[in-house]
């Protein structure tokens, strides 16, 4: 009974893990997903990675175990995980492979946006101008968005 009791008090019911709230009452590698830029196959290979049981709870993780986790986050590369798991194959700025988490992937998005419209992109002016980005039809579809297609008789 007494074992019960210290389980209790060791287990978390939230995580800080790289500025993200993770619930602890959940599985680890699908508590890690909540970090942005995690999806569940990045995050059950974390969990291979750092030793951790995948049907393990996050709450119950040593802080040791979390601080391994957070390691592999930011430096996958060094933990033998290959560049193709990787969310950003190639940067801009770098030409090296990079895994983007958290509050990196905005600014990120954000500095990419600004280059492509500084450069005069397709893709940068069609997000510059409030129009659909990746080919759709506009004429009839996404009004809701401020796009406008057809116009018609005014």
């Amino acid at each position: 009974m007494a074992a019960l009791m210290v389980q209790e008090e060791e287990f978390q019911h939230i995580l800080r893990i790289l500025n993200t709230n993770v619930e602890g009452g959940k599985p680890a590698p699908i508590a890690l997903t909540k970090i942005k830029g995690i999806g569940k196959r990045f995050a059950i290979l974390i969990c291979r990675k750092a030793e951790i049981d995948i049907r393990k709870r996050a709450g119950e993780l040593s802080t040791e175990e979390i601080e391994k986790v957070k390691a592999i986050i930011q430096n996958p590369r060094q933990y033998n995980i290959p560049d193709w798991f990787l969310n950003r194959r190639k940067d801009m700025q770098t030409g090296k492979p990079l895994h983007i988490h958290a509050h990196q992937l905005a600014a990120k998005f954000r500095e990419d946006l600004q280059k492509w419209k500084k450069t005069r992109r397709h893709r940068g002016l069609r997000h510059h101008w409030g129009l659909k980005v990746r080919g759709q039809h506009t004429k009839t579809n996404g009004h809701g968005n401020k796009t406008v297609g057809f116009a018609g008789k005014k």
